[in-house]
């Protein structure tokens, strides 16, 4: 059985094999604190394992590992605010007029599925979807129920269904995207209009706050449990075109592609500012941002700045400060 390299070792084989240039206590100290396979390993190429950055120096991967924990620092806060409150929108559209129970919800509400011929494909996948919602929320009641929530042992432990903003407490992200997918139209634009997300031009399905829950979804997953995030290699599928349009058309910002964080950015400071979240804010997110880009510019070669961040970063930074 071969043994493992020591961390001397690890800083010999990045010198001979990879042409990095690490040495001394504080080298170590850093390859040490940020790991050889989660540090070197994760944050050696952009986007794909094959983009391999051309490092010289090992302070020029601990400044790019740096820069993605500040970025993680910079949106854990404000995408769980977001998460809250687009459950907390959209539970008050559903039970506004509507008792508070998911059964009924379920019954009367989550029925897109009859927008199309019984029977036909988009039917029989429409119907699947929901029967798939139903029962993975039934699977996140009984996990947390086995977990102890305390919300959801209330409820059975009285013999009462639990209700749905109970429910909201314990789906994931993608469950409640999920959830919104399978509401009938008129529901879905209900919300996008209290959420301000509604145009004739881009929403007339209601389909926006969907999109943009399936869209942050996989950069709140990457950010909550720690993944890489600075070259958006969490994103998994291209949003629809109706989304990029709408985020165009809001902000005035063009080449809105998800390759680079900012444009990640742009959907977070559209969200804010339709919660109301005040400019100052807002401002401060984005100055944030600035600081840790120009950070990182000033510690690597420009080109892989520029492969990080986008060419067009500067301008998109200005016109969504002229947007807030």
């Amino acid at each position: 059985m071969a043994k493992g390299k020591s961390i001397n070792a690890l800083m010999k084989h990045l010198r001979t094999k990879h042409g990095i240039e690490i040495q001394g206590s504080r080298n170590k100290r850093d390859l040490m604190n940020m790991g050889y396979f989660h540090g070197f390993k994760g944050y050696r190429f952009i986007g794909q394992p094959n983009n391999i950055i051309p490092f010289q120096d090992f302070d020029e991967l601990v400044a790019i590992n740096k820069f993605d924990t500040q970025i993680k620092s910079l949106l854990y806060p404000h995408i769980m605010f977001i998460e809250t409150a687009l459950k907390n929108y959209t539970l008050n559209s559903l039970i506004a007029n509507s008792p508070s129970d998911f059964e009924y919800i379920f019954t009367h509400l989550l029925v897109d599925y009859k927008a199309e011929n019984v029977g036909n494909n988009k039917y029989r996948d429409k119907m699947k979807k929901r029967l798939d919602l139903k029962n993975k929320i039934l699977s996140s009641i009984a996990y947390n129920y086995a977990d102890g929530k305390d919300v959801i042992k209330h409820y059975l432990h009285n013999n009462k269904q639990v209700p749905l903003w109970a429910i909201f407490e314990v789906i994931s992200m993608g469950e409640f995207g999920f959830l919104l997918q399978c509401l009938d139209r008129t529901t879905r634009i209900r919300i996008a209009e209290d959420l301000g997300l509604h145009t004739t031009s881009h929403n007339q399905n209601g389909r926006i706050p969907e999109d943009i829950i399936f869209l942050i979804k996989e950069l709140r997953n990457a950010v909550a449990h720690n993944g890489v995030v600075f070259d958006c290699r969490f994103k998994k599928t291209n949003p629809p075109s109706r989304v990029i349009e709408y985020l165009q058309s809001e902000t005035a910002i063009t080449n809105i592609h998800f390759n680079h964080i900012i444009d990640y950015l742009i959907v977070m400071i559209i969200l804010l500012k339709k919660l109301s979240v005040t400019k100052n804010e807002i401002k401060k997110v984005l100055k944030d941002l600035e600081n840790y880009s120009e950070h990182l510019r000033d510690s690597i070669p420009t080109s892989i700045h520029t492969s990080i961040m986008g060419s067009d970063f500067r301008s998109k930074l200005e016109k969504l400060r002229t947007y807030i």
